[in-house]
């Protein structure tokens, strides 16, 4: 008998138990990435990005889309995703659905998918999962909302692409920390939950821009060998 689920109320547990994910201690992004200095130019525009949320964030409360707007889309673009090759997915409406054995996921798409052009969903090379932020220095510990809430949504999304390829990167953030994970397919398959980096702290913030750069260029040496 098939059991249902709602991806948005799964725990890292669940994630183990019903795919059957196994997460693999270690890894550092030298080990998967191989990263680039910044120009002068692309630090400068980091760091108006870092200002400007800073002061949203300041105000209190950053929701989710403006998290979108304000953070994520300019530091796609800084980082290449919108050149071609590279199809950019972010919906609020298309139904997901991961079935493993006996075991079907449900969830509605509410994260960026970057992908092939005219490839299906499920076969996104990276997932972006965005949370809301709050002003950590005013909300209460029990009330700040960490980008590891949206962990299992996110590995069970990416899960559903190992189905298709060999590994997927993932990145769930609040627009100020960002928590990013690699999940590789085996048996059992795997992920690896990578250092946590921040928008805010500088040297922290040099090396997100670089990651995204070098997972992009990373996606286009995939999509040109496709």
């Amino acid at each position: 008998m098939t059991q249902n689920w709602e991806a948005s109320q799964l725990s890292l547990n669940d994630v183990r138990r019903l795919l059957k994910l196994e997460r693999q201690i270690g890894g550092s992004f030298a080990e998967f990435l191989s990263m680039e200095p910044l120009t002068d130019f692309e630090q400068q525009e980091l760091l108006l990005i870092g200002n400007h949320f800073w002061r949203h964030l300041e105000a209190g409360k950053v929701s989710a889309k403006l998290v979108k707007f304000l953070v994520l889309s300019p530091l796609m673009r800084l980082a290449g995703f919108f050149d071609i090759p590279i199809v950019l997915t972010m919906e609020d409406s298309i139904p997901i659905e991961v079935e493993d054995a006996d075991t079907l996921i449900k969830g509605r798409l509410d994260i960026l998918a970057v992908n092939q052009p005219d490839a299906e969903l499920a076969a996104a090379q990276f997932w972006i999962l965005v949370v809301e932020a709050k002003n950590s220095a005013l909300a209460k510990p029990s009330k700040r909302i960490d980008p590891w809430a949206g962990l299992p949504q996110l590995l069970t999304y990416a899960y559903k692409s190992l189905q298709q390829q060999s590994s997927v990167w993932g990145l769930t953030t609040n627009g100020r920390n960002y928590q990013f994970v690699y999940l590789t397919r085996g048996n059992p398959c795997t992920y690896q939950i990578l250092p946590e980096l921040n928008l805010i702290d500088k040297e922290r913030s040099l090396l997100l821009a670089q990651v995204l750069k070098a997972i992009c260029k990373l996606q286009n040496v995939q999509l040109q060998l496709a």
